[in-house]
């Protein structure tokens, strides 16, 4: 039986990959441990009310503003604009 190169040399530089090499490898699914699987997940199907793509310009202070607060910043302004639907006409 061959002895396999190893992947890194003496000076810590990986070698190039050799088709046997990518033969070997497993998909990610297989490969990750069931736990990260489970975290990583996969996302279903947006829950009604659906949210429609598009295009708008805010002014930069208030999209930073959003930016700075965190994860979820786009939901918040959604949640912004529909709180101010609430008392206003938008036409």
């Amino acid at each position: 039986m061959a002895r396999r190169k190893p992947l890194i040399d003496a000076d810590g530089e990986v070698r190039e990959l050799t088709a046997a090499d990518m033969a070997k490898f497993k998909p990610a699914a297989e490969a990750l441990p069931a736990s990260l699987r489970k975290k990583l997940g996969v996302r279903g199907p947006q829950k009604t009310p659906t949210k429609e793509r598009i295009t708008i310009r805010l002014s930069r202070e208030v999209v930073e503003q959003f930016r700075e607060s965190g994860e979820g910043w786009q939901t918040r302004i959604d949640a912004a604009l529909q709180e101010w639907l609430k008392t206003h006409s938008p036409a």
